[in-house]
């Protein structure tokens, strides 16, 4: 799953990127307002979720809320502020925020926060997507073939991830990259190749659910 975040406290959006990537989350940071309601609404088929600061340069977190909604944009979104007034929350929820966290947060409770978003029907699959004898739990990040337990990586977990929630349907090389990695990546050009072929390996005869087509992507049939 891919997250904007935006905040310009470069300390703070560092560190929660950083605890995100190792919980197996794609994370790309903005710190101004104006400039990641522009990413977003160009972009907005790459993102699973926004964390969105109230207090931005360029323009606030309430006013890119309302413009994204505005937009017909139905991600969902969670709001970060100091002000901790009710008034201020139900400003940030009526701006179409998803739900709202006061600085400083529990980064444990920000992630649970996230999951239980990403759970909601109308933006989501449910936390555990079956494909024939392969089942993928997104929360607990347990992967099962037949009902034994494999072991993949927090890429290989991500792109397999992508492809079960997008059954039947081809997906490029570029939507795979820029999903499951953040847009600072400047690696091999092949990445996706590699843990494609990791991936498969690992599905054991499910292999051939995992399909190549030449010059145009993969996709998992059911």
């Amino acid at each position: 799953m891919k997250i904007l975040l935006t905040e310009d406290n470069e300390k703070l959006a560092k560190s929660v990127k950083k605890g995100l990537e190792q919980e197996g989350y794609a994370v790309d940071i903005i710190d101004n307002g104006e400039v990641a309601e522009k990413h977003m609404v160009f972009h907005r088929a790459e993102y699973d979720l926004m964390i969105l600061d109230i207090m931005l340069p360029g323009k606030d977190g309430i006013s890119v809320c309302n413009s994204l909604r505005d937009q017909g944009i139905t991600i969902p979104i969670i709001m970060l502020t100091a002000r901790d007034t009710v008034h201020d929350k139900i400003t940030g929820l009526d701006a179409g925020a998803d739900d709202y966290l006061i600085k400083p947060f529990s980064f444990d409770e920000l992630v649970a926060r996230i999951r239980a978003l990403l759970r909601r029907p109308k933006e989501s699959l449910p936390a555990v997507l079956q494909v024939g004898g392969v089942s993928l739990n997104s929360t607990t990040k347990n992967v099962t073939v037949d009902g034994q337990s494999i072991s993949l990586t927090l890429r290989e977990f991500a792109i397999l991830e992508y492809l079960l929630r997008h059954p039947n349907q081809v997906l490029t090389r570029e939507q795979i990259l820029s999903h499951v990695w953040d847009f600072s990546f400047e690696g091999m050009s092949n990445v996706v190749d590699v843990h494609i072929k990791n991936l498969r390996r690992k599905l054991q005869h499910y292999e051939k659910n995992l399909e190549t087509l030449r010059g145009m992507g993969y996709r998992f049939t059911i």
